[in-house]
Formats: structure tokens, sequence, C-alpha cells
């Protein structure tokens, strides 16, 4: 049992290395200044594959400000439509379109959250959608960079 919990430790521990390096890396291309404000871990292929999952870049604006709340892997974000709106110079009843958007392309699931009796509160997002979806296509692209990698092989040998 102690050398689980050990193992599970260093894992952290490592993790929480990772992360510093990370920061480090970022802080030298940002500033030390702008980094004290954090960053949000986004994947690459979000990015590449926009064009391909159709996000328009509200839609794909949208999805960061979510991602910016998810802080843990188990545990869905759930940001206010109105702090959503206001960093994007928008009003919360386009957010809530342009949500509304993302749910029926599958790309997040609105769930309601509530405190105390029927006191509605911000509701949470899962992005499960989002990260199914890049997995999905992760395949593809990892194709395409291979092939990628050996046409410029082929094109360095000398013939």
């Amino acid at each position: 049992m102690s050398l689980r919990k050990g193992g599970i430790e260093s894992i952290a521990r490592v993790k929480a290395a990772r992360e510093i390096l990370v920061a480090l890396r970022a802080e030298d291309k940002w500033s030390p200044q702008v980094m004290t404000l954090g960053f949000t871990p986004l994947p690459n292929l979000l990015l590449r594959a926009q064009g391909k999952l159709k996000l328009s870049p509200v839609m794909l604006n949208v999805l960061v400000q979510l991602a910016e709340h998810w802080w843990e892997a188990d545990k869905n974000p759930f940001p206010a439509k109105d702090r959503i709106a206001t960093r994007m110079g928008k009003s919360p009843r386009q957010v809530q379109r342009y949500i509304t958007q993302l749910e029926k392309a599958g790309f997040v699931t609105r769930i309601q959250r509530f405190s105390g009796r029927k006191a509605q509160t911000s509701n949470e997002y899962s992005l499960a959608g989002l990260v199914a979806k890049l997995k999905a296509l992760e395949p593809e692209f990892t194709k395409a960079k291979e092939l990628k990698k050996l046409k410029a092989k082929k094109l360095e040998k000398a013939s």
C-alpha cells in the first residue's frame, strides 16, 4: 500500500515539475508579468483542425473561454455567460446562442446547476464531445504529419 501511495506521490511531483518547466518556458516567451495571470493549455489539434471541425472563430473563442475555466479533468467548467460575454465583447444572449450552436454540433453539453431550492446558478459545461471529436481526428493528423516527414526525407536525400 505504501509503495502505491509513494508511486502516486512521485507521479504528482513529476507532473508539478513539468508544469513548472512549461510555465518557465512560457515566461521566456510572454514575460513573467503576463504569465503571473495564468495560462490555459490547449491541444494544438484544436487550432489545426478548426476548419475541419467547422468551428467559426467565435465558436472557437467560446470553447477557449470554457477551456480557461476547466482546471481539473474530472470537474466541468461553469463560467457565467455574462463573464464570457464581457471578455468577448458580445451580449450574454449572443454567447447563449453560440453555446447552443456548440451543443447542437456535439462539442459541449450544458448541465444546469442549482444552489439551494430552485435557485439556478451558472451552467456547467462538459467538453467531452470536443475531446471525442479531437480524439477521432488525431489519427488523420498524425498520419499527415508522418507523411510530411517522409516527403521531407525524400527531398533531402541525394539522388
